[in-house]
């Protein structure tokens, strides 16, 4: 073992690793990796601007580990993490766009724990490889206007919360914060009329309640929506969003660009439609997309915002994981974009590589479940065009990414 070992890249958990595989928390590439396990830091190291980060390695809040971080390892990283799968599974792409980061204090979402102690409580994210609750004091992710929530929710869990721990869903939306709390019941009119006080003090957008029967909304003044390419779309309860809006626009400007001049757009895992919207308005007069989600409230929400794209954007119930569209109803369009869950999307991958579909873009947010997909497409005629890797959630470990396949 040499006695001092360069640190050569970003390992996936946030620390760095020598060439020999050696690992050292806290390490960036350019730094230097003594034989006693020290480490002698390089050019890419910067002051972390958050008090919770441990810059020295230890567990932090648990919502970033790459603080220490400056702009360019940030960038290599996200970068690396994509081409590392891809050349797990001996593929290549033809061109790699630039990485893209998305700001500081852009996180318009997130699920913050909090727990009520003796006359008090905390709240925050969970310390790293831990259940205990760093109580959070500041944050340089989240938006702003979150960020604002956390104190008043703290003594809010504090007065009315139960003895057992809670999660709380904050997400920005057009009318404000709309705010989740799971697994907190409201016992008495005391605690009833405090959540309502609560919701009109802070001016949420909607405030709700999970008592473990599924979401129960206390607080909505109007109809909470999101937009997405101009349209208002109702946002239920939970539903998921980009992280960022600066993320959401990087995506779905690539995709529009990639293929806004197919006719008919295949939009699979479609959520709300952030793809299928987009892809509507594309190119001027835009194409028409088949949007296509199994779960129901975010297949509504899509239907009812699809009324007023023009006839652009059909809304289609079904679950593609037990039932993917097959080969013959694929080869219908002149496009397919899937943006499947972390686990991927092995069985609607397997059709669509058997048809005769000419394009296919693919968003995903698991790197290595991508990569999987991604050679089971090009074993069958398909080539890797082009990759975007993006880093919407600041300084973690977590790795988006936006690719176009030809056939």
């Amino acid at each position: 073992m040499n006695a001092r070992e360069p640190i050569v890249r970003i390992a996936a958990r946030g620390d760095g690793v020598t060439a020999s595989g050696r690992h050292a928390a806290r390490g960036l590439p350019g730094d230097v990796l003594r034989e006693d396990g020290s480490l002698e830091e390089g050019p890419h190291h910067v002051e972390p601007p958050c008090r919770h980060f441990s810059a020295r390695g230890g567990a932090g809040c648990g919502g970033c580990e790459l603080q220490h971080a400056d702009e360019a390892a940030l960038r290599t990283f996200v970068e690396q993490r994509v081409r590392g799968a891809a050349e797990g599974q001996a593929i290549d792409a033809r061109e790699w766009l630039d990485a893209h980061l998305s700001p500081a204090n852009s996180r318009r979402r997130a699920t913050l724990h909090a727990m009520r102690t003796a006359g008090a409580a905390v709240i925050g994210f969970r310390e790293a490889g831990s259940h205990r609750i760093v109580d959070m004091r500041e944050c340089h992710v989240l938006e702003p206007t979150l960020t604002a929530l956390v104190a008043p929710l703290r003594d809010f869990v504090a007065e009315h919360g139960p003895r057992g721990g809670v999660d709380l869903t904050l997400a920005t939306c057009d009318q404000g914060v709309d705010v989740g709390l799971v697994r907190f019941p409201l016992e008495g009119l005391a605690a009833t009329e405090a959540a309502l006080g609560f919701a009109r003090e802070h001016a949420l957008a909607r405030l709700t309640f999970d008592q473990g029967y599924g979401p129960e909304t206390v607080w909505e003044p109007e109809p909470v929506t999101i937009n997405l390419s101009g349209l208002p779309v109702a946002l239920p309860p939970g539903a998921f969003l980009q992280a960022t809006a600066d993320a959401e626009a990087r995506l779905t400007a690539d995709a529009s660009e990639w293929i806004d001049d197919a006719g008919i757009v295949a939009d699979l895992f479609s959520g709300l439609g952030t793809f299928a919207f987009a892809l509507a308005r594309a190119g001027g007069t835009g194409c028409k997309v088949l949007a296509v989600e199994a779960d129901r409230a975010a297949h509504l929400a899509c239907t009812a915002a699809a009324s007023h794209s023009g006839g652009r954007v059909i809304a289609l119930h079904r679950d593609l994981f037990r039932n993917p569209l097959q080969v013959d109803e694929l080869d219908r369009f002149d496009a397919v974009l899937l943006d499947p869950p972390r686990a991927g999307a092995r069985a609607q991958v397997a059709e669509i590589a058997q048809s005769k579909v000419p394009r296919v873009v693919y968003v995903s947010c698991n790197p290595s479940s991508w990569a999987r997909d991604a050679a089971q497409l090009t074993q069958t005629g398909m080539r890797l065009v082009k990759v975007r890797t993006v880093g919407q959630f600041r300084w973690s470990t977590h790795v988006e990414l936006v690719s176009l396949f030809e056939r």
